[in-house]
């Protein structure tokens, strides 16, 4: 099977094995590579340039740092312990600062690579608190909450013009007495990224359009609101390529399609000829402040960085849970698309705000809680 665009055996594999997706419910400074990591994607350098505003030497560097950043995070979780509270990279230092509850293990957290900040309370505590939230149904004018770590408070955005709605007033004030609280206005709702039948490197389920996220093996990734359990996918051309075989939204945004019918999987995120097609080496999940990229079949490739983990966003058709926000922009027909943060998945594209022309915020469900739900494996170079 081939794709007409294609122009080679790469360019073939990564349209058949990683489309992209549509959006549809409505959203010390380390200065090179180490020895033996995987040489830097050029078009990843330039898509970050473009949408970061770097230099090709910083956008290198950021990249390097950002690998270290990964490292030294999953090494200070475990020194922290119970104290931890959150972690963060930041692009100016180009290090990770740990929040600790526990004073005593400056020196240890200091020692694995990571910035100290001393935090009130611990991720298990605010954790806790968004847990109440999570149970106690938001009205429509409360457009998501999370857990902040640099504020060391659970954030709460509600719509600037529903603010004074007596249910919205009842929720917040609910939500401050659960505990540390922070209350941000918002100027838009989020919504998912819905498309009819449309060109482009897609996939189909009935007449909405969705884009592919990662190769599993047997199949691939993408979000729920894009499909029922059993609901039949074809792929660019109208050809039939699988089923739906596992699907959850609201609460979740996530599902998976089995491949068939002389299609199959490959592990690449589709460049869309603005950067070449990406290999897809593993699954570590980036740091708050880290780099991140989108690919969709609309919008196609842009950049941005990772503003928030662990936020529940409140869409009309309820809310999903575990998402991750982003600054990187997107519109119908994006849903279910790839995140990927230099060659690490990262998850796949649910909703947001904006779009790729004035700017806008996007939310993704990590590929990791994906593959743990299904019990797939993720399809690496």
């Amino acid at each position: 099977m081939r794709h007409p665009r294609s122009r080679g055996a790469a360019a073939l594999l990564l349209a058949l094995g990683a489309g992209a997706a549509a959006l549809v419910p409505t959203a010390q400074a380390a200065t090179g590579v180490g020895a033996g990591a995987p040489a830097m994607s050029p078009g990843l350098v330039q898509a970050m340039q473009r949408d970061l505003h770097l230099t090709k030497p910083e956008a290198e560097q950021r990249l390097a740092q950002e690998r270290l950043a990964t490292a030294v995070d999953q090494r200070a979780r475990s020194i922290a312990g119970r104290s931890y509270a959150g972690s963060w990279f930041d692009a100016r230092t180009g290090r990770l600062t740990v929040a600790s509850t526990d004073p005593s293990l400056t020196g240890r957290l200091r020692a694995a690579g990571a910035d100290v900040r001393r935090a009130e309370y611990s991720a298990a505590q605010l954790d806790a608190v968004k847990k109440q939230l999570d149970q106690a149904g938001a009205p429509g004018g409360v457009a998501a909450w999370r857990v902040d770590p640099k504020m060391n408070r659970v954030v709460v955005d509600v719509v600037s013009s529903h603010r004074s709605d007596n249910d919205v007033k009842a929720f917040v004030r609910k939500a401050v007495k659960a505990g540390p609280v922070q209350v941000r206005e918002v100027g838009t709702a989020p919504r998912t990224f819905a498309a009819g039948t449309v060109g482009g490197d897609p996939y189909y389920t009935g007449n909405v359009r969705c884009s592919i996220g990662f190769s599993v093996q047997g199949g691939f990734v993408t979000a729920g609101h894009c499909g029922q359990p059993g609901a039949a996918v074809s792929g660019w051309d109208h050809t039939p390529v699988g089923s739906f075989q596992g699907s959850s939204f609201p609460d979740n945004d996530y599902a998976w399609v089995s491949v068939g019918n002389g299609w199959w999987t490959v592990p690449v995120v589709l460049g869309w000829g603005t950067v070449p097609d990406q290999l897809v080496r593993g699954s570590n999940e980036a740091p708050v402040g880290a780099s991140i990229c989108r690919s969709g079949s609309t919008t196609h490739w842009h950049c941005g960085t990772v503003l928030a983990k662990n936020e529940t966003v409140n869409y009309s058709q309820g809310a999903v849970h575990q998402l991750t926000k982003t600054s990187v922009c997107a519109e119908p027909g994006d849903s279910g698309g790839s995140f990927i943060s230099g060659d690490q998945a990262q998850g796949v594209t649910s909703g947001g705000w904006g779009n790729c022309s004035s700017g806008g915020e996007t939310w993704f469900q990590p590929v990791n809680e994906i593959l743990n739900r299904y019990g797939l494996r993720l399809h690496t170079a």
